[in-house]
């Protein structure tokens, strides 16, 4: 079990979402950044679900350190 998620990036990725259900890789380690692809199985990190109501531009964390989960809130600059 890893105890720090592995850093898939380090600035955020800004996208739209269309409404609808998202789950956020919290590990680092999908293939499908920034959602998840199930890598984080059998690590201790389990993905954070988002939902979006209405189309939206988003910066997501990719560095996932940030404290704002899944939005990203400059935590890249310290990693």
């Amino acid at each position: 079990m890893a105890d720090q998620p592995v850093v898939a990036g380090k600035a955020p990725i800004v996208m739209e979402l269309k409404p609808g259900e998202y789950w956020w890789c919290v590990c680092g380690r999908s293939k499908g950044q920034p959602f998840c692809d199930g890598s984080h199985k059998g690590t201790g990190f389990v993905p954070q679900k988002m939902e979006v109501k209405e189309k939206k531009k988003v910066a997501l964390c990719a560095c996932k350190h940030t404290k704002n989960g899944p939005m990203c809130d400059g935590s890249h600059r310290a990693v």
